[in-house]
């Protein structure tokens, strides 16, 4: 590593630390992606709704503005950039690493540990299966966009409550999820529909346009302490209790 800069204030304050540092690891834990050093020391970024990483020849332009460049490690044969990331930390590896030991299992894996998941949402007690699904202590990598789309492939009311859920129908959503995660790993421009054209999700930011699958307007609430906003078809998605207060 020749530098590490950028517009975080945790890279100002701890990126020279890993000057003459070399990679030896990069991996992703959910949204987390943690790059190793030979020193002891890790960044770890969380990418949430924003971030993203992408990877430059030394004298090749950014194709985003670098006025969104939260980190910058620079080598002499690439340069790496994280745009838009909310979240940064630069530290000891073992205190990163201990600091994600809460995080459930990493859909993402080629092999999740979905029974894990299920016993965490059996004493996570969340009200809704669209807050459940982006409680990252429960299983890592499901944001906003997949918490929709994957209730949506179900067939489930993403305000029912996961204990009137059996455990084969969570199990089925989180194997759908981990499914979808994988294949748009290395694809920014996420897809679940299987198009690569204008249709590429079902249900996502889509409200009172009409359901690609019955034609029934798509509806939008808003879940959590965060009131992330939550996309389903009241027709595919029949409500399991009639007073959920959707509109």
């Amino acid at each position: 590593i020749e530098a590490v800069d950028g517009s975080h204030h945790a890279v100002r304050r701890e990126g020279r630390r890993l000057r003459g540092a070399t990679v030896r690891a990069v991996e992703a834990r959910g949204k987390h992606v943690l790059i190793h050093t030979d020193h002891g020391w890790t960044i770890r970024t969380h990418l949430q709704m924003t971030g993203r990483w992408r990877v430059y020849g030394p004298a090749e332009p950014w194709r985003i503005s670098p006025g969104k460049a939260r980190v910058v490690v620079r080598t002499s044969e690439a340069v790496a950039v994280c745009f838009a990331t909310p979240s940064v930390e630069i530290d000891r590896t073992d205190r990163v690493l201990a600091g994600l030991e809460r995080l459930g299992p990493d859909l993402t894996a080629p092999q999740p540990d979905l029974a894990e998941a299920i016993r965490r949402t059996r004493t996570a007690r969340h009200p809704t299966l669209a807050d459940l699904l982006l409680d990252q202590h429960t299983a890592a990598g499901i944001g906003n966009v997949y918490k929709s789309e994957v209730l949506f492939l179900a067939g489930l009311d993403p305000h029912a409550a996961p204990d009137t859920v059996g455990d084969a129908a969570l199990v089925d959503v989180f194997a759908r999820a981990a499914r979808l995660l994988r294949a748009n790993v290395a694809d920014p421009r996420r897809t679940t529909t299987g198009s690569r054209g204008r249709q590429r999700l079902w249900v996502y930011d889509r409200r009172g346009r009409p359901c690609r699958r019955c034609g029934t307007a798509i509806r939008s609430d808003t879940h959590g302490t965060l009131d992330r906003v939550t996309y389903w078809c009241p027709t595919c998605q029949p409500p399991r209790n009639p007073d959920h207060g959707a509109r």
